[in-house]
């Protein structure tokens, strides 16, 4: 496996691996993860987002992270299921946070869905901590994005 930096050209494939794991899936939505939003993203962050490839170039997993300056975040992680267990994920978060260690962030975030059990064992796994004396809170200033449950 293969670790490389993603750019635009890969976007059907990661919408294809996103969209064919469930947990994944479900985080998308319209607008950023458009085609659009991913290029902005990608020229906001080109150093700091990361997909796997195997001996044949296909695509087997990807992270998506970014930061503000401040801090760092991982928007999606995403690897396939039929690979999932073979450290794939383990090293596509290590590529990010060198990444981002490397731009001066020195703290990262990720947001997990409660239900989301395989994916919050894996991060408790690479060292991120539950807060709990937390409020997560967000408003959409576009009504095609979803606020939440």
């Amino acid at each position: 496996m293969t670790i490389k930096k993603i750019t635009i050209e890969d976007y059907d494939s990661l919408m294809e691996l996103w969209n064919s794991v469930g947990m994944s899936k479900r985080a998308l939505n319209p607008v950023d993860d458009s085609r659009e939003g991913i290029e902005r993203y990608l020229r906001r962050n080109p150093e700091t987002c990361f997909k796997a490839v195997d001996e044949n170039g296909t695509l087997r997993g990807v992270i998506l992270s970014g930061h503000d300056g401040r801090r760092g975040i991982v928007h999606h992680l995403c690897v396939e299921p039929k690979v999932q267990r073979g450290g794939i994920g383990s090293r596509l978060v290590e590529a990010a946070e060198r990444a981002l260690k490397a731009e001066g962030i020195q703290k990262i975030f990720i947001l997990v869905f409660n239900d989301n059990e395989k994916g919050n064992v894996f991060w408790e796994k690479q060292g991120y901590s539950l807060r709990t004396n937390l409020n997560y809170r967000n408003k959409s200033l576009n009504n095609e994005i979803p606020t939440g449950e």
